[in-house]
């Protein structure tokens, strides 16, 4: 029997989706060793030309340790350069997203094979167990409506579109059963779920904390229009993580307006000093560097993140993409500049979470992953890091810390 090994690059939805395939694989065997697989499915992230050369460098160093291995991409780079990719024999095969279902039937080819599918597809399989993981990644949406400069894509997994809200009860239902406690809610735009089904994440939210076995529920990443009253509504419920990523890309108001985006900085304000006041940890994505950031618009940015409650985020120096609209914007950032100003912006939110963190020591409800040599690591209910210390085997188990030891660099306990 075959083994075939998985190489996931990316985001959450790529983590989902290579679940997926894992889940539809019956006629071979699953191998945690690249080296030794007969096939690696190569999962790949397209978002920046840098994401690109990932997966080609990655493609191109199997060719050399594992040469018998035939490579097979899948994920949004097949859309991108997936077709390049096939024509130079660089991979033995292709599929996009709506193959992926179809893993165990088209690994069977035994000639070269390119079988991209379309972007309308969505997934109706039921995933009943992650792979290495204690949290579970629930997909509840694909693609995207929004058309921000920099971004390609909608381009690569298409327009937004709904999974149905029986599927993923079900899906939670099973994995609940099967002991996962902390749930993931992920997508290409997670907060248009429900909108070409007549339903919203509100309602998807209840039903979910309705299944037995649900103790904690986490949403990817929101829109700041995406979140209404409805929404708000829940923010004290128990179930809630008490932790949000809400995606601003920048704090500028020019800056948005050059990047297409659908949010400004005064109701950004107002939503995220009110989700606060509830109690919640607050991330965000920034792009530093894109093109016609001046220092006016960087140093007013700053002065603003500043005054936001943030505690954690992802910051990401702007790379071009080929194909979208910021790619032939000028003037572009050079990158010295960039990099010193993801400097500023990282430390000025690294202190904001050493400070959230000070503040709430009590009461934190971790769920602990992974562990080695008696430490064991997992995220509270803030998406704050704890390392805790203890003779048990404490893998994939809740516990309940208090006075935890705080350092700049992470959060400690003893159990």
């Amino acid at each position: 029997m075959d083994k075939v090994y998985f190489k996931t690059f990316g985001c959450r939805t790529n983590q989902f989706d290579t679940q997926v395939m894992m889940s539809k694989l019956k006629d071979y065997e699953l191998t945690l060793e690249e080296l030794e697989s007969d096939i690696i499915v190569v999962n790949s992230c397209t978002v920046t030309n840098g994401a690109d050369s990932s997966v080609r460098n990655y493609i191109s160093s199997m060719k050399r340790k594992n040469p018998e291995a035939r490579v097979v991409l899948a994920g949004c780079g097949s859309h991108s350069k997936g077709e390049s990719l096939f024509a130079d024999k660089k991979v033995f095969g292709v599929i996009g997203h709506s193959e992926k279902e179809n893993i165990n039937a088209v690994l069977k080819n035994t000639e070269p094979f390119y079988q991209i599918g379309d972007l309308e597809h969505i997934d109706s399989t039921i995933v009943e167990e992650f792979v290495g993981k204690s949290r579970a990644f629930i997909k509840i949406q694909e693609g995207c409506d929004f058309r921000c400069s920099y971004c390609i894509i909608p381009a690569v997994r298409g327009d937004a579109r709904s999974h149905k809200e029986e599927t993923i009860l079900e899906q939670i239902t099973k994995l609940a059963g099967n002991g996962f406690g902390e749930f993931i809610l992920t997508g290409t735009n997670v907060g248009s779920y429900g909108q070409d089904h007549n339903t919203s994440m509100a309602k998807l939210l209840k039903k979910m904390s309705q299944i037995r076995g649900v103790r904690r529920i986490r949403i990817g990443s929101l829109e700041p229009i995406q979140i209404d009253d409805e929404f708000l509504e829940l923010l004290n419920e128990p179930w809630m993580a008490k932790q949000m990523h809400i995606a601003l890309q920048h704090t500028s108001d020019k800056m948005l307006k050059l990047m297409n985006r659908r949010n400004e900085y005064k109701t950004d304000f107002d939503l995220f000093h009110k989700i606060a006041s509830e109690g919640y940890a607050l991330g965000t994505d920034f792009i530093v560097g894109h093109p016609g950031e001046t220092e006016e618009e960087w140093s007013e940015a700053m002065q603003r993140v500043k005054e936001l409650p943030l505690t954690h985020v992802h910051a990401f120096s702007y790379s071009k993409r080929d194909n979208t609209v910021s790619a032939t914007m000028k003037p572009e950032i050079r990158g010295n500049i960039a990099k010193e100003r993801h400097r500023e912006l990282t430390s000025i939110i690294k202190a904001k979470n050493f400070a959230f963190r000070r503040e709430h020591t009590q009461g934190l409800e971790v769920l602990l992953e992974s562990g080695r040599d008696g430490v064991y690591q997992g995220f509270d209910q803030y998406f704050n890091k704890v390392l805790v210390s203890s003779k048990e085997d404490l893998t994939s188990n809740w516990v309940f810390l208090n006075d935890v030891e705080v350092s700049s660099e992470s959060n400690k306990a003893l159990y």
